[in-house]
């Protein structure tokens, strides 16, 4: 039986990236020796880190002025790093989910935080609309997809101050115009790789203009300076997400990514809304995510939730669980995820309707 992998993260993976790197843990660019065991600074690691940062830059058309970084520590280190770097006085955040939260949280530690708008009255329903953002904050910060909750900020903001995203589950799912952010973050472990590595794009004038001392390892001037080899990078993960940027230039880059992950997403949209067992708790139909698809029993059939969860994963459907934090179902959608599994889900979600 096939099993068809929607967890959320760490999550599904193109098979090239796995094979590739697999073959690259017993024997590594010819040299006899293991990926796992090789110096990060031989000329065979050198050269996956460079053409890993040559390729970052290329899918995302990243402009002149911004430099990319790869680091430990996952996206929960940047909700203080970024602060660290970037705030002065104040900062103004956009509260749409649990991780959006804990990074608000996290930055109340450098000075004042402006929460300009928040869904989390509403269980996290909908990306708020219609709020003000200080003038005189430092930066704006966003986190453009909501993994708990399934809501996506879909375009790329205009506002009056520097807009800073954390992108961990969205990443080379669409096109980003990076000159309107002055720094994306995210953990690998979604769309790019394993967890070990994350990303950070940086502009990098908007550095070295706080009055505080930053750590070394907090600085962002710090891995830039060192080509992400301050320190020894995490090794497996970089190498894991050179493959799967190879894999994204070969699907046609993130425009092509973008057409499919629509298509992808409407099919099983459409059975959500068509089902008379399941609807969606994402309130506006724009701001539904593209990459990961809540969806919970109608009110009528709420006893039937652990019935389903047991029949689909009896056909092969693993990872659907919603978070603890919500219950329900919840199928991640990343690029790496072949229409024919969507397929799959609605075959099952169709079958169980006819059962009952």
């Amino acid at each position: 039986m096939k099993i068809h992998n929607f967890s959320a993260g760490p999550s599904i993976l193109p098979e090239s990236t796995i094979k590739n790197s697999a073959d690259a843990v017993l024997n590594f660019a010819g040299t006899g020796l293991s990926l796992l065991e090789v110096s990060h600074r031989g000329k065979e690691f050198v050269a996956v880190m460079d053409e890993a940062l040559a390729l970052f830059k290329e899918l995302l058309d990243i402009p002149a002025g911004y430099e990319v970084v790869f680091v430990g520590g996952g996206a929960s280190t940047q909700f203080c790093m970024v602060p660290y770097n970037l705030m002065q006085k104040k900062a103004a955040y956009l509260n749409t989910g649990t991780w959006a939260n804990k990074a608000l949280k996290e930055a109340k530690g450098f000075g004042e935080v402006v929460e300009v708008a928040s869904s989390k009255d509403s269980i996290y329903n909908h990306i708020p609309k219609g709020y003000e953002i200080p003038s005189d904050a430092d930066y704006f910060h966003i986190t453009t997809n909501n993994t708990i909750y399934g809501t996506e900020i879909k375009t790329d903001l205009d506002v009056n101050v520097p807009l800073v995203a954390d992108m961990s589950s969205d990443i080379f799912s669409r096109p980003v115009d990076v000159s309107k952010y002055t720094l994306i973050y995210g953990g690998a472990q979604k769309n790019l790789a394993p967890a070990g590595v994350t990303f950070a794009i940086v502009k990098t004038d908007a550095l070295g203009k706080v009055d505080r001392h930053i750590p070394t390892m907090l600085d962002y001037r710090t891995h830039i300076d060192a080509g992400s080899m301050f320190n020894t990078p995490p090794v497996f993960p970089i190498y894991s997400a050179l493959q799967t940027l190879k894999w994204l230039k070969e699907m046609g880059g993130v425009s092509a990514m973008e057409k499919i992950n629509i298509e992808k997403a409407a099919v099983l949209y459409d059975e959500i809304d068509r089902n008379r067992l399941f609807k969606a708790p994402v309130v506006n139909v724009e701001d539904r995510s593209l990459m990961n698809i809540c969806f919970i029993m109608n009110d009528e059939y709420k006893e039937l939730e652990k019935e389903f969860f047991d029949f689909a994963s009896s056909r092969g459907m693993s990872g659907i669980k919603g978070h603890r934090s919500v219950g329900g179902f919840r199928a991640s959608t990343y690029n790496a995820m072949p229409k024919s599994s969507i397929q799959a889900l609605v075959d099952c979600m169709k079958e169980f309707e006819a059962k009952h």
